[in-house]
């Protein structure tokens, strides 16, 4: 299933960081019940792959370890499950890659957030557990974001986000990085969610909550930012022709050896566009 991914578009199957210390049965380690089904070779393959190769998804920005997310009745915070469901329901079409014979083999998967004392959020998530059905999904699927100027295509279909003619520009030149281009297309769909409920209702507040509270997905620039970097944070206001406005608010995407932002309008009100004025390397580097 593995080589079926990355024959279709070079797509990745992302694995547990602890999946190699796993036990598949109590008492048999991760290595012994591998080596028991694959030759030495496949065994060296596959424990490769868990250990070292990865990719591993908790390496991406991920779903909070305080959030409770079900599926199927069963907690499923930290787990593949809710990382998928939680890429879902922002905005990255994920997908599953499960075993057989298993508890988890149906498709789709409902995945809940919050608890039963709360407005429940809910997504569905495809499954595979065999080759097959996976590269029929595969064939029949759009293909992953492989270039900046795909990423800027793509997130026109958030109508609730303005993008400025030149917004992008600043991306021109640097490699393309698909990691980072999915982060990108997740917070633009957050930012989306927020401008649709307004920031006083109680999913606006949720929403506040979990990704703008202590600057972990979106924050504003600090007051001595806006004053240093003053002339960097300053645009022509895309719905003010004439004007030119400082848009201190960010939403931030881990890349390295440059981190990358894109530049917001605030406050947000429901009814008005929100505007992108910037998305490109840090505009505040120190």
């Amino acid at each position: 299933m593995r080589k079926v991914a990355r024959r279709w578009d070079q797509r990745d199957i992302y694995c547990n960081r602890q999946m190699a210390q796993r036990e598949p049965k109590p008492g048999m380690p991760m290595r012994k019940a591998v080596a028991a089904w694959l030759s030495k070779d496949q065994c060296r393959a596959v424990m490769t792959w868990f250990d070292r190769g990865g990719p591993f998804w908790e390496d991406e920005d991920r779903h909070s370890e305080d959030e409770r997310i079900e599926s199927d009745g069963k907690c499923v915070t930290d787990s593949a499950i809710g990382e998928a469901g939680y890429r879902n329901i922002n905005g990255v079409a994920t997908g599953l890659i499960s075993v057989a014979p298993s508890r988890w083999n149906a498709s789709p998967l409902l995945v809940l957030f919050g608890d039963e004392s709360t407005d429940r959020q809910s997504v569905e998530v495809q499954n595979w557990w065999d080759p097959a059905s996976l590269e029929a999904a595969l064939e029949a699927a759009a293909p992953p974001l492989a270039s900046w100027n795909q990423l800027a295509v793509a997130v026109r279909r958030f109508d609730r986000l303005q993008f400025s003619g030149s917004c992008f520009k600043p991306l021109t030149g640097f490699p393309f990085d698909k990691g980072a281009a999915e982060r990108l297309e997740s917070r633009f769909a957050i930012l989306n969610r927020l401008a649709e409920n307004g920031t006083h209702t109680k999913e606006g507040h949720r929403i506040i909550e979990q990704y703008f509270k202590g600057g972990a997905l979106f924050s504003d620039s600090s007051e001595s930012e806006k004053q240093k970097f003053k002339s960097e944070l300053t645009f022509p206001h895309p719905g003010r022709p004439g004007e030119e406005h400082m848009f201190g608010w960010h939403g931030k995407v881990k890349r390295r050896p440059i981190p990358i932002r894109f530049h917001f309008s605030w406050p947000i009100r429901v009814g008005e566009p929100v505007y992108i004025v910037y998305v490109g390397p840090k505009l505040t580097k120190r």
